[in-house]
Parts: structure tokens; sequence; C-alpha cells
């Protein structure tokens, strides 16, 4: 294999890395555990409890399982630079690392749009819900919630693998789709706009049919008893916290790196950059292992059979 001909890019992102590289190091790798443990204890709760063996359960561990994948599209190659004297990355590696972290974005929204229709489903139409949604459909929503955004974000990785380089600085601290564009010499309307097109379709869809899906579920809890507005909030209030934590992340993203604000200290524009693989993966395993109550049982009781036992985790 001839290696003469690989491109390499700078990621230029970093700040003040030689005074404190280990300080964050220390930082990320804390960060990056924790997104694991969190994560991989809930899905190995509802994994292990059979009667966690249903749709909503099952969208929450799949939604987990994202958030796995998009922290690990960031934080070993971020510890890897962390602790090297000079922060490259080969131009495919690059292109796939933009690839993975716009998948995981993406697929974020289709599933939490699912998880909105599962809950719709259960709350407005509770008689039909197990015609409705059954396990099949769980099986279809959940390979949609991947493929469709893969090939999204597929096609706009093979419209970037086109453009010649110019420049080979990246002023970030991980590659995305936007920032690899703007380093070629050549015409990038159709790039641009390509891109422009996905964020609207990866975004506004999915946030409208959760939005109509909650007016729905909030006109029907209106007409219902109090405790039956208990039990419908204490299912859909962590789901609505991390569609707005997500949505806001993510938009927050997209404006601060198009509009490159000289404004914004650039510490914080690299900490902005990366909310969205940070938050959301942090957050979720809490949210939902703090708000739903057979989880947080389902918890509570793999803590107690490990002290009293002493032993490998069962529940």
């Amino acid at each position: 294999m001839d290696f003469t001909n690989v491109t390499y890019l700078t990621l230029d992102g970093h700040v003040d890395l030689q005074n404190y590289r280990y300080v964050y190091f220390l930082i990320t790798l804390t960060v990056y555990i924790s997104i694991i443990v969190f994560n991989t204890v809930v899905i190995f709760v509802i994994f292990m409890n059979k009667h966690l063996h249903e749709p909503m359960y099952i969208f929450i561990a799949a939604l987990l399982c994202n958030a796995l994948f998009g922290a690990t599209s960031l934080y070993p190659k971020l510890l890897i630079d962390l602790l090297s004297e000079k922060q490259i990355t080969s131009y495919h590696s690059c292109l796939f690392q933009a690839f993975f972290v716009y998948a995981y974005g993406a697929s974020e929204f289709v599933l939490l749009s699912a998880m909105a229709y599962d809950r719709y489903v259960s709350i407005c139409k509770p008689l039909h819900y197990s015609n409705i949604v059954k396990m099949s459909t769980v099986r279809k929503l959940l390979c949609f919630s991947w493929f469709w955004p893969c090939c999204e974000i597929g096609i706009a990785a093979v419209l970037i693998s086109q453009l010649p380089l110019c420049k080979f600085k990246l002023n970030r601290i991980y590659c995305d789709g936007y920032s690899i564009i703007k380093l070629s010499c050549r015409e990038i309307v159709l790039n641009n706009s390509y891109g422009l097109f996905i964020f609207i379709i990866a975004v506004f869809p999915p946030l409208i049919f959760i939005i109509f899906s909650y007016i729905r579920i909030l006109a029907v809890c209106l007409k219902n008893s109090k405790d039956f507005r208990r039990k419908a909030l204490q299912t859909c209030l962590p789901h609505m916290l991390i569609v707005i934590i997500f949505s806001v992340n993510i938009c927050f993203e997209m404006v601060n790196n198009r509009l490159e604000s000289h404004q914004i200290p650039h510490i914080i524009a690299m900490i902005m950059s990366v909310e969205f693989l940070l938050i959301p993966p942090l957050f979720n395993p809490i949210i939902y292992g703090l708000k739903l109550q057979e989880i947080l049982k389902s918890i509570k009781r793999l803590i107690s059979w490990k002290n009293r036992t002493g032993v490998s985790f069962k529940v």
C-alpha cells in the first residue's frame, strides 16, 4: 500500500495545550468514562429485566446506544490528541469522524421522534397501543433511525470527498463536514446547499412531529384525572427534557460553526462545539435513571444485589 499520497490535516482548535495538557486529558477521560458507565448501566438494566422489554424502554436503550456511538466518534481521538505533540489526522479519518458525528446527531432526532410517537399512542390511544406499537414496528423504527441518517450523511461525505483542498488546518478540535468544506479551493455552493438541506430535513420534521405529539398528549391530559396527568408526565417529562437539551445544543453548534463570531472567546466556542456530544450522552441516562420509576427501582435492586452478595451483577 502506498502511504506517500496520504493527506494530513491539522486540528488547530486546541487552546493553551502546552500548559494544561494533562488537566484537559483528565477532564476528558473522566467525562468519557462517566458516559460509558452511566449509559451502560441503564442499557444493562433494561437488557437484563424482562419486564422492561417494552417499546418505551427499548427506545431508551437505543437512544443510549446512540449516545455511546456519538461519544466514541469524538473522545478516543480527542484523548490521543491531548497527549500528542501535534494534533493531526489523515483526510480520510477526518471524513469518517465527520460522518459518524453527523450520523449520531441525525439518528438522535429520528429516535426522539420515534419515542414521541410511542408516548403519543400509549397516552392518546391506550386501547390500541399493543396493536399499533408491535415489536416488529419497533424494530422497523430502529432500523430506519440508523439507516436513513447514514444514507443522508453518506451522500454528504461523498460530495465532500470530491473537493480538492487548498488549506490543511481546521480551527476545531474534531472534524466536521462544514469545516472540511471550507478548506476547499473549489466552488462549494452545492455542498453548502446540500448541508443546509440535510440540516433542515434532519432537525425540523422530527421536531415538528414531537411538538405535535405533545400538543395532542397535553390535550388528552387536560381532559383526564390528576392521577392520569401525573402518570403521563412521569413518562413524558424525561423525553421532553432530552428533546429540549439536544435541540438547543445541536442548533447552537450549527450556528456557532457557520457564523464563527469573533465576539465569542475561542475556548468558549470550542466548549460549545462539543456540547451536543457531552451534555446529552452524559445526562440522558441520569435523567431516565432518576425520572422513570421502573428503571430507578431496577438500578436500586442491582446495587442492593451487589452489596448483599459481593459477586457479579445479576438482577
